[in-house]
């Protein structure tokens, strides 16, 4: 079974979410940290570093003495990643998608492709949880591919989690497709109800089966519960405004290592998810 852990907005507690999930499972499980800017998940796990590998992508260059300027290779891509100025094309690696096109429609054969870095994927073990996470390289401005290549490390046999960047970007559409199960993390506050919605009308669009898990429970109004309610939204876990969930998370602590009445409450969690997942399968 393949769960995202997402929300509509950042700080509302995913990655406090997606890692005490993962610790309380109780058995061996995978934890994908698809936040490639910001990876943040071994920072509470843990763990010794293991292996980590470079990810490329292809982007074009172009041989001067060849091109003739016709310009095909910048009508062609939609992303205008590359354009026909003058004599020779120019590239604009940050808006390449890699798709190879531009060096298929050349007619002087002038474009080839060439690799481009853009992270590395590193994993390491903690416990019971197998982590691997994306690092993207300064600089570099697309996240979806570094996210494919973290999902490529996705192990049968095994429960997977997958952490989601905050938002609704293309970087979350790449980390929920093909997930069997969204958990929502939000916040009861005017601004946790606005991006809640947001992301709803993502996993809806994608046609993902959701639920909802409200952090801070105590703070804010009651506004979420009332939307979550109208709309027929399942409300799977509450955490409580807790000082010492603060404290223990600035530490790095994990909530259910420092506060272990909290445990219950995400061995809970997992559980429901797990029944959820043999219904999928």
């Amino acid at each position: 079974m393949r769960i995202a852990i997402a929300s509509g907005k950042g700080g509302t507690g995913k990655t406090t979410v997606a890692v005490n999930l993962a610790r309380a499972w109780g058995a061996p499980v995978q934890l994908l940290d698809c936040d490639v800017e910001e990876p943040n998940a071994h920072l509470f796990l843990g763990g010794d570093p293991g292996e980590e590998v470079p990810v490329f992508i292809r982007i074009p260059s172009v041989d001067e003495t060849l091109c003739d300027g016709c310009g095909e290779c910048g009508r062609f891509c939609e992303f205008h990643a590359i354009v026909c100025v003058g004599k020779a094309p120019i590239v604009f690696p940050g808006m390449c998608h890699a798709c190879g096109g531009c060096a298929r429609v050349c007619p002087q054969g002038a474009i080839r492709e060439v690799d481009e870095r853009i992270g590395v994927v590193e994993t390491r073990r903690s416990g019971n949880v197998s982590l691997t996470l994306g690092r993207m390289d300064v600089g570099v401005s697309m996240a979806p591919p570094l996210i494919a290549a973290v999902r490529e490390r996705i192990e049968d046999g095994v429960p997977v989690i997958l952490d989601a960047p905050a938002g609704t970007s293309c970087s979350v559409v790449a980390t929920l497709r093909e997930t069997d199960f969204v958990v929502l993390v939000t916040e009861p506050t005017p601004f946790g109800l606005h991006d809640l919605t947001l992301a709803v009308d993502l996993v809806r669009e994608l046609r993902l089966p959701f639920g909802v898990v409200v952090n801070r429970v105590g703070t804010g109004d009651g506004r979420v519960h009332v939307w979550c309610q109208k709309e027929g939204i399942e409300i799977l876990l509450e955490i409580p405004d807790d000082r010492r969930i603060a404290e223990g998370y600035a530490r790095g602590r994990l909530l259910v290592d420092v506060l272990p009445e909290y445990a219950g409450l995400f061995r809970s969690l997992a559980g429901s998810l797990a029944e959820r997942g043999v219904c999928v399968a």
